[in-house]
């Protein structure tokens, strides 16, 4: 008798665990790698706050296909390696979409292994043009290319500024390097003179010498590509060494931790050349999921790769409700081929080409005022 309910006692703990590992098969689980931490965890902190809105609210309507959606989230900091590490976690523990990661130089490791294991990989933000040269089927992004941020900004400089002699610094990123030499490229094609160009080290934290060298280049504007820590850095030694220099940023400088760094005042009159605020998205999408961000979590949106995430997120929720699947490669193909003129958070998603990009292309100039807002500038180049 004792056997027989011994007997019965496993058979009935295998039945609950086989329940068990039904159920987890039950949630969709989309994987989000992120700066939580480090120079960039106010990034980190956005994707996150968008997607666990957006989750929330997907899972309260029945969730995707009838199934909930489950959201794991990973830190990498920012850094390639613990970038692959954070890749590997991810696909061990069986996800079948990842968005992420924030930097270019985070994102390159991490799609090497995403695309090994054939996982569906989106970036909201990583905008280096090579890591979408390397073939991988699987790997898209909902942001715009750095070859269109370069033409963008050697255009303002030349028609809005009227700069004829420029610097371009970069701090030797993946990202800042890569929009530093599209930048150069297009100023030099269209006659302007780059009379300075060089990196910094980010690891550094005076930058007084490079900026000698750039007070004493007699330049029109200075745009620097590297992130919002480092601008900030730039501007407050700047003008402690009394340099006149109109300085311009790319979008990675759009952040208002950058402002807080170099200090109103030092702020104040930088241009950054951007994808448009979730501010100034005038889209009933985007009106939405800045009334839904603030209700949720206090205060506005700031940064626009905040609602990028959001677009990632969209962009898989879409494909898997359209296919009725949640197959990586199913939903890629989907992606590649039928997902086209989407009304989009971030404006209209016409496509995205065979290598993953999207099309079209936005871009505008912000300029920060004496209150320290990013402003949408009242100029702006022809298109």
């Amino acid at each position: 008798m004792f056997k027989r309910i011994l007997a019965s006692v496993f058979i009935l703990g295998g039945m609950l665990l086989s329940l068990a590992g039904c159920g987890g098969e039950e949630t969709i689980k989309i994987g989000l790698q992120g700066p939580m931490t480090g120079d960039y965890a106010y990034e980190g902190k956005g994707f996150k706050n968008a997607l666990t809105m957006l989750v929330e609210q997907v899972n309260a309507a029945g969730g995707i296909n009838g199934k909930q959606v489950e959201l794991l989230v990973e830190d990498d900091a920012g850094d390639p390696t613990q970038s692959a590490l954070v890749a590997q976690r991810l696909v061990d523990a069986k996800v079948v979409a990842v968005i992420g990661a924030y930097n270019s130089t985070a994102t390159e490791p991490a799609s090497e292994i995403y695309n090994e294991a054939g996982i569906l990989h989106i970036t909201p933000s990583s905008t280096a043009v090579r890591l979408t040269t390397k073939g991988f089927p699987r790997f898209f992004r909902v942001c715009f290319l750095d070859d269109r941020q370069g033409l963008f900004a050697v255009k303002f400089m030349k028609e809005v500024l009227g700069a004829q002699n420029i610097g371009i610094l970069h701090d030797n990123s993946t990202y800042a390097q890569g929009l530093a030499e599209e930048t150069r490229r297009y100023a030099e094609e269209m006659g302007l003179k780059v009379g300075f160009y060089d990196a910094i080290n980010p690891n550094d934290q005076d930058f007084t010498p490079i900026l000698a060298k750039i007070g004493a280049a007699n330049l029109d504007a200075v745009y620097f590509t590297g992130y919002h820590s480092e601008a900030g850095l730039l501007l407050k030694q700047s003008a402690e060494l009394g340099l006149e220099v109109q300085w311009l940023g790319g979008n990675a400088a759009n952040n208002p931790v950058m402002v807080e760094i170099a200090g109103i005042q030092n702020a104040a009159g930088m241009f950054v050349t951007t994808e448009p605020l979730p501010q100034d998205l005038n889209y009933p999408e985007a009106r939405k999921f800045v009334a839904d961000y603030m209700a949720r979590y206090g205060e506005e949106p700031a940064s626009v790769w905040t609602i990028m995430a959001g677009e990632a997120f969209n962009v898989i929720r879409i494909a898997m409700e359209q296919t009725q699947s949640t197959d990586p490669g199913v939903l890629a193909d989907y992606i590649h081929h039928q997902l086209k003129n989407v009304n989009g958070l971030t404006g209209p998603i016409l496509g995205f080409d065979e290598k993953g990009d999207r099309l079209g292309t936005i871009h505008v100039a912000y300029v920060i005022d004496d209150k320290g807002n990013f402003v949408l500038y009242d100029k702006q180049p022809s298109p």
